[in-house]
């Protein structure tokens, strides 16, 4: 991406996750989205007992981060056990999905490009707040 294609606004910006808008995407599963023009982070609060949904994307790796908690992340049908401070490299077009053990997980998950679907969650969620 060239300098002139980037997003001034983003530069010598500090943000907090705590200010940041939490939305429900689905029972027991909860985000925030922090974007750049180039990378994004997705904050998720995940409650044991979740509605689990296995996928795969072919466009991009995902890097895992568990910032709280224990899960069980499965990739491909084979689960790692994740604690506080465990990072896990999901390759792109692989299955997968996280089960939280034994209460709410936090798990930060970063892409690179940031991912479409989310990209559009993130733009309504900043119109919204603008109307």
């Amino acid at each position: 991406m060239t300098e002139q294609a980037r997003n001034p606004l983003l530069y010598g910006l500090a943000v907090n996750w705590d200010e940041l808008p939490e939305v429900t995407v689905r029972p027991g599963v909860h985000r925030k989205l922090y974007s750049t023009d180039e990378v994004m982070i997705a904050w998720h609060r995940l409650e044991a007992g979740m509605d689990l949904n296995p996928h795969s994307h072919d466009d991009f790796d995902q890097l895992v981060y568990i910032a709280e908690g224990t899960c069980d992340y499965h990739v491909a049908g084979t689960p790692h056990r994740m604690t506080a401070g465990s990072l896990l490299l999901v390759p792109r077009g692989s299955s997968h999905h996280i089960v939280p053990i034994g209460g709410d997980c936090i798990n930060i998950d970063i892409f690179c490009p940031p991912r479409a679907d989310f990209l559009a969650e993130l733009r309504a969620q900043e119109s919204s707040a603008v109307s």
